[in-house]
């Protein structure tokens, strides 16, 4: 049997988190996602991969900044 296809709510509670950090991993983490029409849909076994593959916490993909150490300001650039 084919496995089924999961929503942006339903990948967020597989995953734990809220279905607005989903939409960001998207296009900041390059999660896995397929778009149907106006809907992202998501196959587990492809964002576990993606997660055990250790691509979800990879900052360099992110490309968010990196907050600074308690106690010490950020320097300008």
């Amino acid at each position: 049997m084919a496995e089924r296809w999961l929503s942006v709510d339903e990948i967020a509670a597989h995953l734990g988190v809220n279905p607005d950090t989903i939409y960001k991993w998207i296009t900041r983490k390059r999660m896995p996602a397929h778009k149907v029409g106006k809907l992202w849909k998501f196959l587990a076994s492809e964002i576990d991969g993606w997660v055990k593959g250790g691509l979800a916490g990879d900052e360099s993909s992110g490309g968010e900044a990196k907050s600074p150490a308690k106690g010490k300001k950020p320097t300008k650039t």
